[in-house]
């Protein structure tokens, strides 16, 4: 696993108003540019997810983004707690204080360090699963000279209200939990962080991963024990602020919602010049393939194709759909 590197960024402007005295882009890269400078692959991190995570299930011999070809930069999303989040900033930006940051915020840091620090001028592709889908997007429409190929996997251009239900009740739970305390927390609000679990573990899988009792492959023998030996788990050692911090900049999730578009979504959609292909899972309740195909309906250049999986949103996860995502993404990068 490559070490972490950082960008550190003083006064940065947030979008949405106010500013951090300090932000912090933590990012790794694996593999060599080229000569040419063209070979550099850009992968955002997802919700809860890190660069670390990124490089484990993307990245690796004989997998479309192969160390040995490509220049791999994989950033850590602001509020995933490796790049400047409400656990690690210091006061007055510490824990419920800690300002709202939009996926523009986000590119705009990524943008710096692809620009300014690792002196590129253009991406071969920008992919992503999820909230890296999300990004994935976000960058082909925010700097679309920049962007050569497009690859956003089971994610969105605009978080749809169904969508946003989800989230909701997923903020409820933690918000509703006495121990929560408006964000300034002297113990892990568990009860909270369960019952986010529970709605989490309804919501990523699908109805016949359940029916199927595929999470037997998980040592649970029925729904109960996959989410207290799995979900449980997972969301307990995430802290609380950094779990809300990210599910708002998902909420808030539109390419269109800045100066250059001015919340026109049709035009923010056809403005990218990327060779799109979108990568949604049959059965993702997140991110379904209805709203993919409004998506490709709408980019000049950009195809959808459905993944089946009953992983549903998860699907990046199983290896047996590997093999669908890398023809996807092989088929960008030999263009």
């Amino acid at each position: 696993m490559t070490e972490l590197s950082y960008l550190d960024v003083s006064n940065f402007i947030l979008q949405k108003g106010g500013f951090l005295p300090e932000v912090r882009l933590a990012y790794r890269t694996v593999g060599t540019l080229n000569a040419a400078r063209d070979n550099a692959v850009l992968v955002p991190s997802w919700y809860t997810g890190t660069a670390a995570d990124s490089e484990t299930y993307l990245v690796g011999k004989d997998r479309a983004l192969d160390p040995a070809t490509y220049f791999i930069i994989l950033t850590n999303l602001l509020g995933n707690g490796v790049s400047s989040s409400p656990s690690n900033t210091a006061a007055p930006f510490e824990m419920g204080r800690f300002p709202k940051i939009t996926l523009h915020d986000n590119v705009r840091l990524q943008h710096k360090l692809v620009t300014e620090v690792l002196g590129l001028d253009t991406l071969r592709l920008v992919t992503g699963w999820s909230m890296g889908a999300c990004q994935a997007y976000q960058w082909a429409a925010q700097y679309p000279d920049m962007v050569r190929a497009c690859a956003p996997i089971a994610g969105s251009a605009k978080t749809a209200s169904f969508n946003k239900v989800f989230l909701l009740s997923l903020r409820r739970a933690l918000e509703l939990d006495p121990a929560f305390n408006d964000g300034f927390y002297n113990r892990p609000p568990i009860g909270g962080l369960r019952a986010f679990a529970a709605i989490y573990a309804g919501w990523a899988l699908s109805e016949p991963f359940y029916r199927n009792a595929a999470f037997t492959d998980f040592s649970a023998h029925n729904h109960e024990e996959f989410v207290a030996y799995f979900w449980e788990p997972f969301f307990q050692k995430c802290d609380a602020n950094n779990l809300l911090s990210q599910l708002w900049t998902w909420e808030k999730g539109d390419i269109s919602d800045n100066p250059m578009y001015r919340g026109d979504y049709p035009a923010a959609l056809r403005a990218i010049k990327a060779r799109t292909i979108i990568l949604p899972v049959d059965l993702d309740r997140y991110f379904p393939p209805q709203d993919a195909l409004f998506e490709a309906e709408h980019i000049l250049n950009a195809e959808c194709r459905v993944i089946r999986s009953d992983w549903g949103h998860m699907a990046p996860m199983n290896l047996g759909n590997a093999p669908a995502i890398d023809a996807a993404l092989r088929e960008l990068l030999e263009r």
